[in-house]
């Protein structure tokens, strides 16, 4: 795609650098009477020369004082000259991350129907109006004229996600990153895409980068503390490896679902709940062949031959637990060989948690499964420091 009816504009790097240009060239200018008094020549001279230092000293003091930069591979070393005041994410993991930094919404991610701000109401006084986040995902992948239009100062996706996903080409992630704003972002969510060959990144990793960009790093080290404490409160609640059942990890949308995209436990950031909560993974020592590798389904059958004790589904993050088993649920209960399954027949059928996790959609939804599969009953995490971190009481 291309641009032709947006001509160049500069940058906030050229607006910088040409106002301090200004500021010299107009007092070079001064200087420039030539008059027959040398001794009020040389003190103008003298008069210009330091005002011009004077400029020029408080110009790349001002530089020096707000340009900082970020380093995230792919997009290697970001520089940013002031902190950005609006933004664009590719989904709801980094959105997630903005909201515990305190930020607005981003104006923009690729499908916000899988940004589910329903987990935020655990958290006392935190909230996210979804409507006014623009979908940026059509049927031709991500377009690119829409960026202009939303203007942000920076996009906070993974170039190589729109390069290999989104039928971008790389002349196009060059002309947002300097007509609009940078590129900062990594496809952490997954480690089964065959051109992602660079750096991964854990969630706080990547949160603490978010974090650097927007000049918030209190709230990221108010928020790893109490994910350590988190971890301490899961792991006296995960049972001992024996005593955890089998479960199978599914995409499948809809009310009354006929087949199924299977997932194997990796290492990526949409998997950190069930890692966190030691499932044993059902599907890992099958034949079954996982989702990134081929892309094809499974139907009933097939699920039945492995048979998991647990069935945890993804594509179901809308809905309540009560909608989830009054359709999903009750369909597979009344079907001829969903009803075979084991985990049908014990009640042992939940949603899977979010495909994309930030830093609070992680302890919500860990803590809901933790009750789910383990029967834990107390909090793991306290909502009211979530909610004041968010609030910037650090």
């Amino acid at each position: 795609m291309t641009n032709g009816s947006n001509p160049p504009r500069p940058t906030r790097r050229t607006l910088l650098t040409t106002g301090a240009a200004l500021v010299t060239g107009a007092l070079a200018g001064c200087s420039g009477d030539t008059g027959t008094n040398t001794s009020s020549t040389d003190a103008q001279s003298t008069a210009t020369a330091t005002a011009t230092s004077t400029a020029t000293t408080t110009a790349q003091s001002t530089t020096e004082n707000t340009t900082y930069a970020v380093e995230m591979a792919p997009v290697g070393r970001v520089e940013f000259e002031a902190v950005p005041e609006t933004w664009v994410a590719n989904n709801g993991s980094w959105a997630d991350m903005g909201v515990a930094l305190g930020l607005e919404p981003p104006k923009g991610v690729w499908l916000p129907s899988r940004y589910h701000t329903r987990y935020y109401d655990e958290i006392p006084g935190v909230s996210v109006d979804a409507s006014g986040i623009r979908e940026l995902w059509g049927e031709g992948g991500v377009g690119k004229e829409q960026f202009y239009e939303l203007d942000a100062d920076v996009h906070v996706a993974d170039p190589n996600f729109l390069l290999n996903r989104g039928q971008w080409a790389e002349s196009d992630i060059d002309e947002i990153a300097e007509q609009v704003g940078p590129f900062f972002g990594n496809s952490i969510f997954s480690r089964g895409y065959a051109w992602h060959d660079y750096e991964y990144y854990t969630l706080y990793e990547a949160f603490g980068k978010l974090a650097q960009v927007f000049q918030r790093e209190d709230r990221y080290e108010a928020f790893a503390s109490l994910h350590e404490e988190f971890q301490t409160s899961l792991a006296s609640a995960v049972p001992a490896e024996g005593e955890r059942p089998s479960a199978a990890v599914v995409w499948a949308g809809g009310d009354e679902p006929e087949e199924f995209y299977p997932y194997v436990i990796d290492e990526g950031t949409s998997f950190k709940h069930l890692r966190d909560l030691k499932v044993n993974d059902a599907l890992a020592a099958t034949d079954v062949k996982d989702f990134y590798s081929n892309r094809g389904a499974i139907d009933y059958e097939t699920l039945l031959e492995v048979d998991p004790e647990t069935l945890l589904i993804r594509g179901q993050e809308a809905k309540t637990r009560a909608e989830f088993e009054e359709t999903v649920v009750a369909y597979m209960e009344d079907h001829g060989v969903a009803s075979e399954l084991t985990a049908v027949q014990n009640g042992d059928v939940y949603r899977a948690g979010p495909l994309y996790q930030g830093p609070i959609t992680n302890l919500v939804g860990t803590e809901r499964l933790a009750r789910e599969l383990y029967d834990v009953e107390e909090d793991l995490f306290d909502r009211e420091r979530v909610a004041a971190v968010v609030a910037g009481e650090v």
